[in-house]
C-alpha cells in the first residue's frame, strides 16, 4: 500500500513557493490546494517546494560524503515516521521523470527507510547560492513559522546553506542565543516535537523538557502539560522536583556529596543565572563546597557564555 504522503510547509518548506504537482502525484483525493503564500518572483531563477516521488531522486556521483552512521541514520528515520520530514530535499531536474540530489543525501536514505512515496524537495536549477540563501533569509523575517518548524528552517541554513548563527540572527532580527535555544528544540523526542509542532504545548514548556535526558519522561512530562494545564514554571519546578527524587534513591552516597540545593536561595540563584546568561544553570550545595553547571548547546554558545562572563568581569575591576 502506498504510504499516506505528508503535507508541505514544515521547516523551509513554509518558506518557498509550491510549485505545479509532478508526474504521478496528481489526481490524489486529498491533494492539497495550493498554498503558495509567496510570489515565485521573490526566489529566483524559479526555485520551488514539490512533493516529489522518492523514487524519481537519484544520489550525487560527485557527492564526497560516503561513509552514514547507521545509529544516526536509524534515529532520523524514527523521527520522520513520528514527525515528516522537517527539512526538504535539494534536488535538480535531470528529466521529467528523475531529479539528482544536491543537498540532503541522508535525509533521502532516512526516508526511504521510512516507506515514504514522495519527498518534500527544493527543486532549482544550480545557481547562485548565496541568491537563494538571502530570499530565504528574508522569507524567513516575514513568514509566521512554529517553534519546530522554525527550528527546522534553522537548522537547515546552516547545514544547506553555510549561514552562520550571527547571520541568522542578524538578518531576521533575533538574538543569537534565541537562535541556538530554537536550535535545540530538535533534540527533543519525536512524540514531543509533534506536540510543538501542532502547538499543543509551547516552546517554553519544550525548552524546559530539554533537561530531561531520558525521552520516555519527556513524553509523560509532555502528556501531563497538556492534562493538567501546567505552566513553563510549574513544570521546571516538577522536573527539578523528579530529579531531587532520584538523587535522593542514588545508593552509596557520603553525605559529604549529598545534594543541598533543596535551599530556596540556591534555587533563586540557578534561576537568576539561567536568566543571565540564557541558558539552563544548575546550582548544588554540597557540605563543603558547591558547583555551578553552565549548559550550552554548540561551541559557538559555549564562546557567547564565556564572552559574557568576560565582559561581566571585566566591567567588575
Amino acid at each position: 500500500m502506498s504510504q499516506q504522503r505528508r503535507g508541505l510547509g514544515k521547516g523551509l518548506g513554509a518558506l518557498i513557493p509550491q510549485g505545479p504537482e509532478v508526474s504521478g502525484s496528481a489526481g490524489s483525493a486529498d491533494a492539497p490546494e495550493t498554498t503558495t503564500e509567496i510570489p515565485v518572483e521573490e526566489l529566483p531563477d524559479g526555485t520551488h517546494l514539490a512533493e516529489i516521488p522518492v523514487a524519481s531522486v537519484v544520489p550525487n556521483p560527485r557527492q564526497p560524503r560516503q561513509h552514514f552512521d547507521d545509529e544516526a541514520l536509524a534515529e532520523l528515520t524514527a523521527s520522520i515516521v513520528e514527525v515528516g520530514l522537517l527539512q526538504p530535499i535539494v534536488v535538480r531536474k535531470r528529466s521529467s521523470q528523475e531529479h539528482e540530489l544536491v543537498m540532503g543525501e541522508r535525509r533521502w536514505r532516512a526516508s526511504q527507510e521510512a516507506g515514504l512515496d514522495y519527498i518534500p524537495a527544493i527543486v532549482r536549477d544550480i545557481g547562485n547560492d548565496e541568491l537563494l540563501r538571502n530570499a530565504l533569509l528574508e522569507n524567513l523575517h516575514r513568514q509566521e513559522l512554529n517553534p519546530l518548524e522554525e527550528a527546522a528552517a534553522y537548522q537547515q541554513l546552516l547545514d544547506d546553506f553555510g549561514a552562520t548563527h550571527d547571520e541568522l540572527a542578524r538578518r531576521i532580527g533575533r538574538s543569537r542565543p534565541h537562535i541556538t535555544n530554537t536550535l535545540r528544540l530538535l533534540n527533543l523526542s519525536p512524540p514531543v516535537q509533534r506536540r510543538v509542532a501542532a502547538g499543543v504545548i509551547t516552546a517554553g514548556h519544550a525548552r524546559a523538557l530539554l533537561s530531561v535526558e531520558d525521552s520516555e519522561q519527556q513524553d509523560e512530562l509532555a502528556r501531563r502539560i497538556v492534562a493538567e494545564g501546567l505552566s513553563v514554571r510549574a513544570l521546571e519546578e516538577l522536573i527539578t522536583l523528579n530529579q531531587r527524587e532520584a538523587s535522593s534513591t542514588t545508593p552509596a552516597r557520603s553525605p559529604a556529596n549529598v545534594d543541598k540545593s533543596t535551599s530556596p536561595q540556591v534555587d533563586e540563584w540557578a534561576h537568576r543565572l539561567s536568566d543571565r546568561l540564557d541558558t539552563r544553570v544548575k546550582v548544588s550545595m554540597g557540605q563543603r563546597k558547591g558547583r555551578i553547571v553552565v549548559e550550552f548547546a554548540s561551541m559557538e554558545d559555549l564562546e557567547r557564555i564565556a564572552a559574557m562572563m568576560s565582559d561581566r568581569d571585566s566591567s567588575s575591576r
